[in-house]
This record gives C-alpha cells, sequence and structure tokens, in this order.
C-alpha cells in the first residue's frame, strides 16, 4: 500500500486537495484521483492539486520557456480525476501552499510566477489573500442556449473564454437563482466537445455603487458539479455581465458566490485587456491517505 500526504485548502468554499511532488515520482490514475476527491469514500475535494516543479513535467517546459522564474508548476485535476486547464481559486491556494511550506518567499510587492496549463499566471499578496493575473481573455459564442431544472425555458448565453470555456446566463431575479436545481448538468446547445461550466448570474440591488459593480452567481463546473465558488467562473460572469451593460460599465467589480465573496478587476497592458481575481486563500488541515 501505498501512503499519500496531503494538505486540504479552500478559496470561498471551492475546496481542494494538495499534494507535493516535487520531482514528479508521483503517478496517479484518473479513478485514483476521483476517489481522492470522492466526499463519501474519500477525502473530499472539488479538485485535485500536484504541487510539482516545472521542470519536472512534461506541460511544465512551455511555462519555464516563457518566464523561467516559473519554478512551481499547478498540476490541477477536476474531482472526476479529468485534467483542467486552470483553476481561479485552486491557483491562490496553490500560493498560499508555496508560501505557508516555505518553497518560495514572497515578499509584500513581489510577484510569483506560477505555470498553469493555460500559461504563466502571476500572483501577488494583498488583504483579502491572493491575487492573481489570469491574463487576456476573450468572448466566444454568443447564441448557444442553457436549459437547467427548474428553468422553464432555456436561456441564451455568453460564452467567455479565460483560459477554459464558460457560458454565462443572465437570470431576471435573485428567486430564479436560488431556485435553480444544479443536481444535473445544465444541458448546452449546441453542447461543446469538451463541455464547459456554466454561470447563472443576477445583479444586485443596485449593480454598480460608487463605481463598482456587484453580481450574485452559482455555478456548475464540468468535472465537479455545483461548487461553492469557481475563480474562473466569477471572472467570466462579471465579464459577461460588464459585456451586457454596454459603454460605461465599470471594470472593478464584486462577485458573490454561496462561498463567499470575490474581486475581479480588468485593466489594460501592453498586450490588450487583462482580468485579475483576488480573496480569501487558506490551507484547512493536514493528513495521510492510504492507497
Amino acid at each position: 500500500m501505498t501512503t499519500l500526504a496531503f494538505t486540504k485548502g479552500q478559496g470561498t468554499g471551492n475546496d481542494f486537495v494538495l499534494v507535493l511532488d516535487a520531482e514528479g515520482q508521483l503517478n496517479l490514475s484518473i479513478g485514483q484521483i476521483a476517489r481522492i476527491c470522492d466526499r463519501k469514500f474519500g477525502i473530499g475535494a472539488d479538485g485535485f492539486i500536484r504541487v510539482i516543479k516545472s521542470a519536472s513535467l512534461e506541460a511544465g517546459a512551455a511555462s519555464l520557456a516563457e518566464e523561467p522564474r516559473a519554478e512551481w508548476f499547478m498540476d490541477y485535476y477536476n474531482s472526476d480525476g479529468s485534467i483542467a486547464e486552470m483553476c481561479g481559486n485552486g491557483i491562490r491556494v496553490f500560493a498560499r501552499y508555496l508560501t505557508e511550506k516555505g518553497l518560495v518567499q514572497l515578499d509584500d510587492g513581489q510577484t510569483l510566477a506560477v505555470g498553469t496549463r493555460d500559461g504563466v499566471k502571476d500572483l501577488t499578496r494583498n488583504r483579502a489573500g491572493f491575487a492573481v493575473d489570469l491574463g487576456r481573455w476573450k468572448l466566444t459564442e454568443a447564441d448557444v442556449l442553457v436549459s437547467a431544472k427548474n428553468l422553464q425555458t432555456a436561456r441564451p448565453s455568453q460564452g467567455i473564454n479565460v483560459g477554459n470555456p464558460h457560458y454565462v446566463v443572465a437570470l431576471a431575479e435573485q428567486t430564479e437563482l436560488e431556485n435553480l436545481d444544479l443536481s444535473s448538468a445544465p444541458a448546452i446547445n449546441p453542447a461543446p466537445p469538451a463541455g464547459a461550466n456554466v454561470e447563472f448570474v443576477v445583479p444586485a440591488e443596485p449593480m454598480i455603487h460608487e463605481g463598482v459593480g456587484s453580481i450574485n452567481m452559482r455555478v456548475y463546473e464540468r468535472g465537479s458539479g455545483e461548487t461553492l465558488s469557481c475563480g474562473t467562473g466569477v471572472v467570466a460572469a462579471a465579464l459577461a455581465t460588464r459585456h451586457w451593460a454596454g459603454p460605461g460599465a465599470p471594470n472593478t467589480w464584486q462577485v458573490t458566490v454561496p462561498g463567499g465573496t470575490l474581486g475581479v478587476r480588468m485593466f489594460a497592458t501592453e498586450d490588450g485587456e487583462h482580468v485579475g481575481l483576488s480573496g480569501a486563500a487558506e490551507l484547512v488541515y493536514e493528513g495521510v491517505l492510504t492507497l
């Protein structure tokens, strides 16, 4: 039997199992990862993160080529064992792990570069926890219909890509959001070949206050189901809402999910507009699992 030392972490209720495997010696199957994340037969988590050096896996080579400072790579898996390109809450928890375990030193004002399958992401500390620059984003399909339990009719969505695919659906009122049944996956028509995350949003009252936009959101994550929070989903929801609001909409948003509130900021860079995500991230407990 194999024993596996792990750390449990969470960001606004989006929880992860983190395992240190710096040199890439661990070889877990999809089934083993799914069992670790199972809430009845395993530790229980929305995702699994292998903490590995970029030089120790093939996907990390591109990160080092992009940014030699990206010593560490977030090897992220959904709770069903499938690979995901990015995780906005997960990478903040990843940064918390690296700093609290003494694997990196991150002083005030310094930037931590982390490799992911969606390129290198830069993180900084802030009062809430950590902020991550998720890079450039893009609008995708706007004519995709989404159906879900307790929605009387299929609703149009706005496609957003922030390194992974999302479809954002606007609802009319808070009761619609609360009454959604996300125990099963919403139907996306036409269905994307690799699946997608789906966010349902309702503006707060008022939606804009003192130059900051506010929305409420629930999410169904591909490979994980409904979660209390989804970092990239929060970003996608804020981007879609700003797009719908039109010219004059703010570039700073507060997005409230069942697990808490996260901040989103859109800002100009030399290579185009980037979007950032900020919020709390903490390590909850440690343990040893026998596989």
